[in-house]
């Protein structure tokens, strides 16, 4: 089939040369505008052009995609379909403008996440699994019906970054399989049951901000599902300096504390020589890991960085702290 590529970031660019390299031909591929980046504020190409130029494609970079001569563009590809891999909304404008219209590689199990983020959200909601699904678009953002779909699990310790990088391979198997259903006649959407949607919004700075009160099993996820970004963050007690938290585990509650959420339970008798900690206390292994109390359960810090400063190990920052710095740590 004759095909136009739409794609901006790193993760569209294992989907183009995949279809570089298949009896598929593409005609066109386009991508967001370059960029303003880094200090100097140079335009950047994003990864797609950069690949697209590299593979020999024509390349639009339009900054509407209403303008009238950017559907005369499609219009004139004479293309069997659109293939959208992590870029823009479309208007429906261009949707008549190929033979088979448009579809979407979308990297969750639709209904579930729809939306700009369904990788880190899936992670932050403690989900078994995920996977990607590659869909006709319409009107409504990640609503039309489903030509393929295939899942897999996720791991307790797996990354955002971990799982883009599976779900890409995955993402192509199932793109192949919906273009080859589409070329034979025997694709058959599957219509959505939006009733079990649920919304994975774009990611925003903030949403990195963890809250101790929440429990370990919770502040594990959010950690795991907003690395690479925008990394979990906390705040230093006191002297207000940002703690960036790269990755943590949960951890048994250190020998003579207690969290005070685990204080309370009922049941629980408490000996006068345990202290009991509030939520966000810090206190150290005896492998010199810091290990933070939360709202139920304790998480030992495995890689963490002061704004500002470079990634080090949880060993590494422990002894960079200062006697009267370690002793009074509490993170908020």
């Amino acid at each position: 089939m004759k095909l136009v590529f739409m794609g901006t970031p790193e993760f569209a660019v294992g989907f183009l040369e995949t279809l570089h390299v298949s009896r598929h031909q593409v005609a066109l591929v386009v991508t967001q505008p370059d960029k303003p980046k880094g200090r100097g504020q140079k335009l950047a190409a994003p990864p797609v052009k950069e690949k697209a130029q590299e593979l020999g494609y024509p390349v639009a970079q339009p900054v509407s995609l209403k303008d009238p001569a950017f559907h005369d563009l499609i219009r004139a590809q004479h293309a069997d379909l659109l293939v959208v891999v992590a870029y823009r909304i479309l208007p429906d404008t261009l949707f008549p403008l190929a033979r088979f219209g448009a579809v979407n590689v979308h990297g969750s199990l639709l209904p579930k996440f729809r939306g700009a983020a369904p990788v880190q959200w899936a992670v932050a909601a403690g989900e078994a699994e995920t996977g990607v699904t590659v869909f006709q678009l319409d009107r409504e953002i990640d609503h039309g019906g489903v030509l393929a779909r295939a899942a897999t699990p996720i791991g307790g310790e797996e990354t955002s970054g971990d799982l883009f990088l599976r779900l890409s391979a995955l993402g192509k198997e199932v793109l192949m399989k919906a273009l080859d259903d589409l070329e034979a006649g025997r694709a058959q959407p599957e219509p959505q049951d939006h009733g079990k949607s649920s919304p994975a919004p774009k990611l925003k700075k903030e949403d990195g901000k963890l809250d101790w009160n929440q429990p370990a099993h919770v502040l594990h996820n959010r950690i795991r599902a907003f690395n690479p970004y925008p990394i979990g963050y906390a705040t230093a007690a006191g002297s207000g300096r940002v703690l960036r938290i790269h990755a943590a585990r949960i951890e048994p509650a250190p020998s003579g504390s207690m969290a005070v959420y685990d204080a309370v339970k009922i049941g629980i008798t408490i000996s006068p020589d345990v202290e009991i900690v509030p939520a966000g206390t810090v206190r150290y292994s005896p492998d010199r890991f810091p290990i933070v109390a939360t709202g139920n359960g304790w998480l030992r810090l495995l890689e963490v960085q002061w704004e500002g400063k470079p990634r080090v190990s949880g060993p590494d920052f422990v002894n960079g702290l200062q006697p009267l710095e370690r002793e009074g740590l509490r993170l908020s």
